[in-house]
Order: C-alpha cells, then structure tokens, then sequence
C-alpha cells in the first residue's frame, strides 16, 4: 500500500512537472518582453540604466500591465532616456521635469526620494547589486537590508514607506523578487543575468494572487495566507523539481494564472 502510495506521488510530481517544464518553455521567450513590464529594462543596453530602469519598472508593477507600461515609459521619457545620468549626475533645476508624475498612489515625492537614493548610492558603489547583498546571505535577508538601506541614504515622507516592501513585515516582496529575477537569470532570452553575486538558486518566487492560484489548485502551497512565507513555501516546492533555478517557474504559474486562467 505504501510503496504504490509512493508511486502515484511520483507519478503526480513527474507529471507536474513535465506540465510546468513546457510552459516555461513557452512563455520563457522574446514575445514575452513586449506585453511585461521587463521590456523597460529592456529599451537600454547599459547595465546602471538597465538596473535604474528595471527597478522603477518593478515597483510600478501593480495593477493593469498596460498602464505599468505606459507610466514606466512616461518616466523614463521624463528622465531624457537616461535614467542613470539623470538620477546621478542632473542638478536641482532638472528635477521639474519630474512634477505631477503619478502612478495609482506613488507620486513626485516618493519619486524624488527615489532618485535621491539613486544619486547617494551610486557614489559609492558602481551596481546597485550591492544594495542587496551588503545586506545578508540569503534573500529575505537582503530584502530587509535593502528596505533599511534605502531609507537611509534618502528623506522621505512616512508614506514612500509602502513602496519597498520588507519580508520584516510579512510582505511577499512581489515586486522586488521580480526584480531580482530580471537582474540575477541568465536565460538569455527575457531576463538579463548581469548581477553575478547572487545565484539563480538564491532566489524567491514572486508570488501574487494569480500565482497563488494556480499554485494552491497544484499543492504547490498549503499556506492560506499569500505572504512571505508562502513565497518560501512555493519556492521550496519548486526547488524541487529545478533545485538551481526554481524561479524560472515563475513564467509557467504567471502566465497559467492571467493567460490561460488556470
């Protein structure tokens, strides 16, 4: 009984995932960029304006995936397309052109503390990869740092607080994992692989309500809750079946969830 207990599981497991395998193969391709918000990073060649750009990208990412990308482009048009050069090196009189931005409930406020953060670090380091990893040795440990460090080297209003999440608070840290994901993979096709101190495997899954979905119809989570430790959980779970890039899954769940309506 037990014994073939044991081998419908693996038969279950197999199955799972030969079903997420293709869909990563499906969804992990170039016509992914244009329809995500990963095609911000994606206008510029420069690693800083891709790191800049990709990290605006990510915050705005809630909501509808038209408007993320709509308002992305609209700020780096108000950056003169050169996110890097104008966070780190443009005086107070540049920042006008900054004025009346807005996206759902981030404003020019949070937007100037933004950039604040921006010119303070690249001062003195030359990636902002090591806001991240200056911090901890694992991902929840780093997301914690990042989310003290960056309020460190910036005046802000108590309410840019919201916009960096922090596993501290029990956040999945959405937007930041899928961050992380664009800088961190190597796939050659969607994702950039420029940062080279954290591993593929470090990584956490982002997770939001469609991921979850999908992941809970799957037993992928058991967790009620979508928090940061069902983040961990799902991760774990896909650890499983690709032990040194269990983020690349996040293409098949997401795209299950909003395209396919799993």
């Amino acid at each position: 009984m037990i014994d073939r207990q044991a081998g419908r599981q693996r038969q279950s497991k197999n199955a799972l995932k030969k079903l997420l395998d293709a869909k990563v193969d499906e969804y992990n391709q170039p016509f992914f960029i244009s329809e995500d918000p990963v095609c911000i990073p994606h206008m510029f060649s420069k690693r800083h304006d891709r790191e800049i750009a990709g990290f605006f990208a990510a915050i705005f990412a809630w909501g509808n995936r038209t408007t993320i990308i709509n308002k992305s482009k609209e700020l780096m048009t108000r950056f003169g397309n050169e996110p890097y050069a104008f966070c780190t090196q443009r005086g107070e009189r540049h920042l006008k052109a900054l004025e009346g931005f807005k996206h759902r409930t981030f404003n020019d406020s949070d937007l100037l503390a933004f950039v604040s953060f921006f010119k303070q670090h690249y001062k003195e380091y030359d990636s902002l990869e090591s806001a991240f990893t200056l911090h901890g040795k694992t991902v929840k440990e780093m997301l914690s740092g990042f989310h003290h460090y960056f309020f460190s080297l910036t005046e802000s209003l108590p309410r840019t607080r919201k916009h960096i999440s922090t596993p501290e608070k029990n956040s999945t840290c959405k937007r930041l994992n899928m961050f992380l994901r664009w800088m961190v993979r190597n796939d050659g096709k969607v994702d950039f692989g420029i940062w080279k101190e954290m591993s593929p495997a470090q990584l956490i899954c982002p997770i939001d309500v469609h991921v979850a979905r999908v992941a809970r119809k799957m037993k992928l989570i058991t967790r009620k809750q979508t928090d940061w430790q069902a983040a961990e959980e799902l991760t774990e779970a896909l650890r499983r079946f690709d032990n040194e890039d269990p983020v690349k899954y996040d293409f098949a769940l997401f795209d299950l969830g909003v395209r396919e309506r799993f």
